[in-house]
């Protein structure tokens, strides 16, 4: 049963075949900017066709950038750096990987900016990166609470070359976005750009993408170890000519987790072992809890054990720090373990488009699992056959919450998705596809 506010999942027991995977979210809007950026006009191929990207093109078509839909997910970006226009209102919904690394550019480019989002934009912090900006001599006020959007943007005056600060504990993308920035500084200094980390760098491999993608643009930068990052002086952004985007690796963990719960074989292509996602090592964790795992450079495929036939899943004990987004399926794999799973060192799940900790606690239990939570932890407990409870699983407008709780149809009993719509941040056709893979 389906309509514009619910989908309700009947039970299933198995699921095989093969998925393209859409392009990554992450990749995409950082490629969108650094295109935007550099000297020369950039083919983009894969480009994900979300909420999220589409917020993206809309604020940089805004600012004067012109873009060419060339053909599906694909689009020619004519870079041009400082932007054309200087002023406006950019609504970024609730895009975080689109809102903080275009508060930066502008920031150093300067002008007449307003950027403002949905309400729970509106309590996604951004203070950590507006405190760095300003210490660089942006001018950046808050419109609303401090130290969250909406802003707005002046025309301050940037200090180039100037070494700066910012906290790592709470959003890699406060750094990213930094990152992805600097040129617009570094190109008009006599000195380097140092960019020092306070604190724990969370979530790293989200940062080794910017890198890996920097240097595509031709901004190699240095790093020391995960606290000193280096951007030298004279940088600049350089059209490649053409990007591919791989497939998205976080919304990969989804269909791992179908081939481990359905037995498979479940084919995933668009990422693999060469891919630039840390999320890529969920495959890991998929192996562990009992999973036959087969890596390409391209494509991954994941086999059984399954679990309707008496087989459960190995349980776990792991720290998710560096792929949080994938951990959210591990949370809903933890329902089908052999024991208790906890998943550690996910503060920042409390950042996200929802409380993710919160979110995932009080749905988990609505099944009839156990479920403990802290600050930064949360830990899961299998539901025996004759626990089950059909429920409605609120999703709290996060894709992710809806995605990750479709696994759940692997019970006994239905499961009715609320918004299911809001898969359409990351994955618009998520439950198209995965209804093409599974059977009852």
């Amino acid at each position: 049963m389906t309509n514009k506010t619910q989908l309700t999942l009947s039970p299933i027991t198995r699921a095989a075949g093969r998925v393209q995977l859409p392009g990554s979210k992450s990749i995409s809007n950082r490629v969108l900017l650094l295109a935007a950026l550099a000297r020369g006009t950039t083919k983009l191929d894969g480009l994900l066709d979300s909420d999220d990207t589409r917020v993206m093109l809309a604020a940089l078509r805004h600012c004067g950038i012109q873009i060419d839909d060339t053909g599906p997910e694909q689009v020619h970006v004519h870079g041009c750096s400082p932007f054309p226009t200087r002023h406006g209102q950019l609504f970024m919904g609730n895009a975080g990987t689109a809102i903080r690394p275009l508060t930066a550019a502008l920031a150093l480019m300067g002008g007449d900016f307003t950027l403002s989002g949905v309400p729970r934009m509106h309590e996604r912090p951004i203070g950590d990166l507006v405190d760095a900006l300003r210490s660089l001599g942006a001018e950046i006020r808050y419109l609303g609470t401090a130290g969250y959007p909406p802003l707005h943007i002046g025309s301050g005056t940037i200090r180039a070359g100037q070494p700066v600060r910012i906290k790592g504990d709470v959003s890699s993308q406060f750094l990213t976005a930094l990152l992805l920035a600097a040129p617009i500084s570094a190109q008009h200094a006599d000195d380097d750009m140092i960019i020092d980390v306070d604190g724990e760098l969370i979530s790293s491999p989200y940062v080794q993408i910017t890198l890996n993608l920097m240097a595509q643009f031709g901004v190699p930068v240095h790093r020391d170890g995960w606290q000193r990052f280096t951007i030298p002086a004279g940088s600049a952004y350089v059209s490649p000519g053409q990007v591919h985007i791989e497939g998205d690796a976080s919304s990969a963990s989804y269909f791992m987790a179908l081939g481990a719960l359905g037995a498979g074989p479940l084919r995933i292509e668009g990422a693999g072992t060469a891919s630039i996602q840390g999320d890529m090592a969920f495959a890991d964790v998929v192996q562990a809890m009992g999973a036959t795992v087969v890596r390409e450079p391209h494509a991954i495929t994941v086999s059984g054990p399954g679990v309707t036939a008496g087989q459960t899943l190995k349980a776990f004990d792991l720290d998710f720090n560096l792929m949080p987004d994938a951990a959210m399926t591990a949370a809903t794999m933890a329902l089908f373990a052999d024991g208790p799973c906890t998943l550690r060192n996910i503060a920042s799940w409390r950042v996200k488009e929802t409380d993710r900790i919160d979110a995932m606690h009080a749905e988990l239990k609505k099944l009839g699992a156990k479920v403990e939570s802290g600050p930064d932890w949360l830990r899961v407990f299998p539901i025996a056959p004759g626990d089950w409870s059909s429920a409605d699983i609120a999703t709290y407008d996060d894709h992710r919450m809806a995605m990750c709780f479709s696994l759940a149809a692997f019970g006994p009993v239905s499961v009715t998705i609320l918004d299911p719509d809001c898969v359409s941040k990351t994955f618009p056709d998520y439950f198209v596809v995965f209804q093409e893979l599974v059977r009852a």
